[in-house]
């Protein structure tokens, strides 16, 4: 053999050496049947709990693992509507979390995180539904227009026309239209969700913005007050309760005598006094009246 391929076989005995000395010095890595990585602690807790059912340990595990809870209620609701709200997530997440501390079986070899976080989100996604009042049936055939109006919009570059979507999706104009409206029934408002965007607490609800056709409609009320306001400015309270008296409730001159104790004859030169000073006032103001 020449000298170079001695070398070479050297350095290959010498490298085959390492590498059995680098693993025979490297603990033996420990695998289990019982969970992968989990500590000997938990590990213990995990076995008594399944053979004791010890509330003490649930709690434990419940606070332990009450972030993940958290966590993944606030990934569902970045996708869920404004009236939707976290603390009912995390409240349907948690009995979830319950559930699965309840049915996991360490020695099945996966983590609890990862067994936990299906539970918890299952959880959160069966409470939804059962707040759902719309038919999944009906929810499908939204999202088969919506999904065809949004595909229709990239081809054509504008917003589609009923025609053009009964087309695409295989549909008559009138099975269309009967589409279009069962389809509608899914849409549903929260009045007590907020009318603008933001975290102002003085934003306004939908519910506050909701005409009340049986009450007064607000102009009237403001004309109204305003109109007071201008006729009653500068007079004294007498003269102010004479007007009210006299107008609002409708009592005779003789009746609102009685009331202020004056004289009939008294509560009529009054109230002409009154009338005068008033038409004065509108006739400076008839300009701006009559525009």
């Amino acid at each position: 053999m020449s000298e170079a391929g001695e070398v070479k076989t050297r350095k290959a005995r010498r490298t085959r050496s390492k590498r059995r000395n680098t693993k025979s010095s490297m603990p033996a890595r420990k695998t289990s049947a019982e969970g992968p990585n989990i500590p000997e602690e938990e590990l213990r807790l995990w076995k008594r709990y399944a053979r004791t059912r010890e509330e003490e340990i649930r709690n434990y595990f419940l606070e332990k693992y009450l972030p993940t809870v958290r966590y993944v209620a606030e990934r569902l609701l970045a996708k869920l509507p404004q009236s939707v709200e976290l603390d009912d997530l995390v409240s349907a997440g948690i009995f979830g979390l319950m559930q699965a501390i309840d049915g996991f079986d360490v020695t099945r070899g996966v983590k609890f995180e990862t067994y936990c976080v299906n539970r918890i989100r299952g959880a959160i996604l069966d409470e939804l539904r059962n707040l759902d009042w719309v038919p999944r049936l009906v929810r499908t055939k939204a999202h088969k227009i919506s999904n065809a109006a949004s595909e229709l919009k990239i081809k054509l570059g504008r917003d589609p026309s009923d025609a053009e979507l009964a087309v695409e999706l295989g549909l008559t104009i009138k099975e269309y239209d009967e589409m279009v409206r069962e389809a509608s029934a899914i849409t549903i408002l929260s009045l007590s969700e907020k009318a603008q965007h933001g975290d102002d607490d003085k934003a306004l609800t939908k519910l506050e913005l909701v005409e009340n056709a049986k009450g007064e409609p607000p102009m009237d009320d403001i004309q109204r007050r305003e109109l007071i306001e201008f006729l009653t400015k500068g007079l004294s309270k007498k003269e102010k309760l004479i007007m009210i008296l006299y107008y609002y409730e409708e009592l005779t001159m003789r009746e609102i005598g009685s009331i202020i104790d004056l004289s009939e004859s008294r509560v009529c030169q009054i109230h002409s006094k009154i009338v005068m000073r008033l038409k004065a006032q509108l006739d400076s103001f008839r300009h701006e009246l009559m525009a």
